[in-house]
């Protein structure tokens, strides 16, 4: 297929599972779908933790093949029923779980790919001698080495654009499969990909952390990570609201939430030892104390951290969240949550004054954000509501993203 798309010059676009939101596998392209053949696990190594699987296989159907293994892998992201590996690499995808298992960069071990024009060639740590095409791309890393370090955000969700400072002098051992993680297929076709896995951590506690205002709880969350969690994760009033308006879900929002707090950041802890977890959730107890929060306070000082021990319902409030934009468009109104300021992420300290300034420019243009995601790794799914029926609200749309963006670039 890439020698044929290269003779006849046509663009080659392989897809994965479609979960992308931007547009990426819509395209004037010889459309490969990864999906319907290349599914298979090629190597297994349980000792090592690792694996080599075909970019069409589902992360779900990876992590049921691994779980008698006592492995998974890690990058979990809401859509892992479709999802596929060749796709998540593509998209550098991260999951609810990234503040302690990182992005697929850093769970990506070496990728098998097919170059344009036809070369199959191994990307992975740069060892012994460079062979001309690492030889040049080590040295555009080098070239461009300060003004990488000039211009690329310090933020751990950052997945926009090439990864060319996985090309810069001193990081040991520089990976060329970096350089092709986020890539969006646009360097090269994917044929293998080799992971990192991690071990199955079976049991988990959940304390969920209830806020008097939105602006608190994005305060907080740069304090909530230093008692390191494996995710904090935040849901908005609107998606506590409509969910319990929602039969299958409300049941689960009467278990956990107390009164009507305007924000919650679900912080998840699993350790190796069990026996440390009554020890986490009391130190989570203290820091949300320290910060001025107690279930007794009034005004700005009421909140507190409700404790969740029992799977179950820990599986029901997962629910919750990873069902959060149907949640989000059950709203029953003429306008919806647009998706189009996603997965902007911004350094922890710059959360609360981001989303505030976020929530000044939705005010502006007569209209209000819905939020939730990952305030673990300061990056939200915001979505402004609007009726895209109306031509007024398409303008509205265009204002906001470009304002929106500009203060993204400002942090």
């Amino acid at each position: 297929a890439v020698h044929i798309a290269e003779m006849e010059g046509i663009p080659l676009l392989p897809r994965g599972g479609g979960t992308s939101q931007c547009g990426q596998t819509v395209n004037d392209a010889l459309v490969i779908d990864n999906s319907r053949h290349l599914t298979g696990i090629l190597e297994l190594d349980v000792e090592n933790r690792r694996c080599v699987v075909q970019p069409g296989i589902v992360l779900d159907e990876l992590n049921r093949a691994l779980k008698p293994h006592g492995l998974w892998f890690p990058v979990d992201v809401s859509t892992a029923s479709r999802a596929t590996i060749g796709g998540m690499t593509a998209n550098n995808s991260c999951g609810g779980r990234s503040l302690r298992y990182g992005t697929m960069r850093d769970n990506v071990l070496s990728v098998d790919a097919i170059l344009a024009d036809g070369t199959a060639r191994h990307f992975g740590p740069v060892t012994g001698a460079a062979d001309p095409l690492t030889r040049t791309l080590l040295d555009l890393g080098a070239r461009e080495a300060d003004e990488i370090a000039a211009r690329f955000p310090n933020v751990v969700r950052r997945v926009g654009g090439y990864n060319i400072d996985a090309l810069v002098p001193g990081r040991a051992p520089q990976n060329l499969a970096h350089l092709l993680v986020g890539s969006e297929g646009t360097l090269a076709y994917f044929t293998a990909v080799e992971l990192k896995l991690s071990p199955i951590l079976p049991q988990k506690v959940l304390g969920v952390c209830h806020f008097p205002t939105f602006h608190h709880a994005m305060d907080a969350a740069q304090h909530l990570v230093t008692l390191q969690p494996q995710a904090v994760e935040l849901v908005d009033d609107t998606m506590i609201a409509l969910a319990r308006d929602i039969p299958m879900f409300r049941r689960t929002i009467e278990r956990v939430v107390r009164g009507e707090p305007a924000a919650l950041l679900l912080v998840e802890f699993s350790e190796e030892d069990p026996a440390r977890h009554p020890e986490r959730l009391a130190a989570l107890d203290d820091t949300m104390a320290d910060l001025g929060f107690s279930w007794e306070g009034t005004g700005a000082g009421w909140g507190g951290a409700v404790h969740v021990a029992d799977a179950a319902l820990q599986a029901a409030i997962a629910d919750v969240r990873t069902s959060g934009l149907n949640i989000m468009m059950s709203m029953k109104q003429d306008g919806k949550p647009v998706s189009f300021v996603e997965d902007c992420a911004v350094e922890l300290p710059d959360l609360a004054a981001y989303t505030a300034g976020l929530t000044e420019i939705f005010r502006r243009h007569g209209t209000k954000g819905t939020w939730y995601a990952h305030a673990s790794v300061g990056c939200l799914h915001v979505r402004p509501v609007l009726n895209l029926k109306l031509a007024e609200d398409v303008q509205k749309m265009r204002s906001i993203a470009e304002e929106a963006f500009g203060l993204v670039a400002e942090y």
